[in-house]
Parts: C-alpha cells; structure tokens; sequence
C-alpha cells in the first residue's frame, strides 16, 4: 500500500538499528532527543530507521486501541491490527533502540513489522510519560523489549503496565559541543531566557534591560492561537541541530540562565521532573538561577552547591538577586566551574548510551571511549583553569 511507514538511513557499522521520530515531528522540544540519537550514530555507526509516514501508523493505532479492548490479550490485539506497510529488515541487529520523545509515540514501533525477529536484545528511551497520563493500551505493545528506559518518574508504573524491566534514564546533552572550553568566549549576554517563562519576571528583567546596560536575550514569538505568549514553545525548527547549536553558541556567551522544574507554569510544585535547561545550563557553565525540583533525582544528579541559585518562579525582585551574586565574584567563579566539572564527568549522552550498551551485553565502541576520555581532558582543562566571573 504505496510507501513505507519508515525509511531506513544506513550508517557507517549496523550493529544497532535506532527508530527515529525526528522526519515527522519538529518541535523544539525534541532536539534533546534527536541530539542523542545523532550521539549514537556518531559513536556507533547505527543505522536508523526514521518513520515517515505518520498518518498510516496513526490509523493502525485507532484499530489497534479498538481491538484492545475487545481481545482476551494485548498480543492478539496486535496481530490482528492491519499494516499499511512498514520497513522489511533484511539483516539482523545486535540492538533495535528506538527513541521516543513521549509515550504516545511507542506505538510507531509497528513501523518495522517482524522487527523481534532481526534484533538479538531490544531496549528503548521513553522521554516524557507522566503519572496521571499512561496509555496501558500502548505501553502493553512493549511487551516485546528486553528493557525499557524512562527519562521521567513513572518508571515502576510502566513496569508493571509492560511486565518488563524498567528503568530511570536522566537526561542529557552534548556536553562537548555547550562547553566553552576549550577556549571560552567573552560571556556578553547577561542573562537567556528561553521556552517557558514566568510573566512576573520576565517583566522585571525586561525593565532591568531597558534601565541598564544589561542584555537580556529571550524569545518574542508566540504560537498561533496561544493568548498566553509565557507558553508559547512548541514551536516548529527548520534544522534540530542548528538550533541545538544555536542554543549552545548563546549559553556559551551568558552569564545568568533561568531554569526551573519541568513546566513549572502548567502543574504544580507536586509535579517535580527535570527540565533538561539544568543540562544544558550546566553544560555551558552559566550560573542557573529559578525554582528547581525537590525530587530524590534531582538532588542526586545535581547535587553540588549552588547548581541552581534558588529563586522563585514569579519573581519581582530578580535584579536585587543578580546583584548580590555579582558582589561575590569567587562564588560565581566556583559554580561555573562546578556546574562544567559535573556536566563533563556525568551528564554527557556518551555516559547514558554506555548504560544502555552494557544493559545489552555488548562490546564498547571505541568512539566511545576515545569520547569518554576527551570529556576527562576537557574537565582536566577546566579544574585547571581560572574561570572568569
């Protein structure tokens, strides 16, 4: 029935088989994801299958749902949905990896039909799922992986849905390509404010801007349709990674990043998942200022001081706050440095893809090693160095 579902990219080795989301959606919030899978490829030689054909799979998805409900299983659901063509494997794999950039996406694993038979073991990375928002219908068709990896909190719920192994998977980022060393640029951007935003603050850097000599850089589009432009970020990108390089060329350059909790403007404190802003802010060696989570995971992957200056979310008063910090230069110098050191030694993709390799069985590419080692030169290089306030 015309083309397939998902096109199959070669890459330089094929011993692992990724499922890509990045040719039927662009949102900005999914360069994290792409920039991972990009990571991979780059250290793995991975081939990737890039689903193209959303519609088809979205109807596949509607029969499967109905069927669900009238099969005795989950399994027999599946079978009996109709393909409306996919992409025939004609080799094996030691590893299929699809990326998800949420848990509504899991379904676009149809998108290569008889894959369990081509792929020796089978794990995949689920962005965002949420508590109180689980698809058991869906998740059910995981039934097939080995592991499954969550970058968000529900992971014992997904377990018991799937009866499959589950487990937490922090985000990440290209460390290599935010960090400024190994030669820094002047940080001429005072403070970056991006995505999500509170209205009370945005107001006071706003003024602070237009009384001092004092570059605030923070976006001035909004979505069609969106009255409330504090929200407007899901937006469309032209390029992931030019923008993710785009991102990473301005926090190179800031002095203040505001990073709070997870949609800190749409849930309340109880909703408590990383924003991947502490990643990137980290990365960059910016000094994170705004209303970080409370959660066990938080502490434990950001757990030096001051890897968030506290602050709330709605906050008049924020010029009062960056003053104080610039009074006390040392302090500044020490969390740059700190956030730099943890981001090199912690938070790259390289650390995250060797938990899933080694979760496999498999062999370390040596990429990845000669990657691992770079990180350790670039974190040398910044423990040696005198970071400017």
């Amino acid at each position: 029935m015309g083309a397939s579902t998902a096109e199959l990219v070669p890459g330089s080795r094929g011993d692992i088989l990724v499922l890509s989301m990045r040719r039927v959606w662009n949102l900005v919030g999914y360069g994290f994801q792409y920039e991972f899978e990009d990571v991979i490829s780059s250290l793995t030689g991975a081939d990737r299958a890039d689903v193209t054909q959303l519609g088809r799979l979205e109807l596949e998805r509607r029969i499967y749902k109905s069927l669900s409900f009238l099969s005795p299983s989950p399994s027999l659901a599946l079978r009996s949905t109709p393909r409306f063509g996919g992409l025939r494997l004609d080799r094996t794999y030691d590893l299929f990896l699809p990326v998800f950039n949420h848990v509504y996406e899991v379904f676009a694993v149809n998108a290569i039909p008889g894959w369990r038979k081509r792929c020796r073991y089978a794990a995949c990375v689920i962005s965002e799922a949420v508590e109180s928002d689980l698809p058991e219908y869906l998740l059910q068709s995981l039934a097939d992986f080995d592991h499954i990896y969550l970058c968000s909190n529900p992971v014992e719920s997904v377990q018991r849905i799937t009866g499959r192994p589950c487990s937490y998977l922090p985000l990440a980022v290209d460390v290599l390509m935010f960090c400024p060393f190994p030669e820094p640029p002047p940080r001429s951007i005072d403070a970056l404010g991006i995505g999500r935003r509170s209205a009370v603050t945005h107001s006071a850097l706003v003024a602070l801007a237009h009384e001092r000599d004092f570059f605030y850089y923070y976006d001035t589009i909004q979505v069609p349709g969106l009255n409330d432009a504090s929200r407007a970020v899901s937006f469309s990108v032209i390029d992931q990674a030019e923008h993710r390089f785009k991102l990473a060329s301005l926090l190179k350059r800031s002095r203040y990043y505001l990073a709070s909790r997870a949609r800190a403007d749409e849930f309340s404190e109880d909703y408590d998942e990383l924003s991947g802003r502490f990643f990137e802010g980290a990365a960059a060696g910016a000094i994170m200022i705004g209303e970080a989570p409370r959660t066990g995971r938080f502490l434990t992957l950001f757990d030096w001081p001051d890897s968030v200056v506290e602050m709330r979310y709605d906050e008049p008063e924020i010029a009062a706050i960056l003053d104080q910090l610039d009074r006390d230069p040392e302090r500044k110098a020490r969390i740059r440095r700190s956030n730099m050191l943890n981001a090199l030694r912690r938070h790259d993709w390289v650390y995250r893809l060797r938990t899933i390799l080694e979760g496999a069985g498999m062999a370390l590419p040596p990429a990845l090693l000669a990657r691992e080692r770079r990180l350790r030169e670039l974190a040398d290089m910044v423990s040696a160095a005198t970071v400017s306030p």
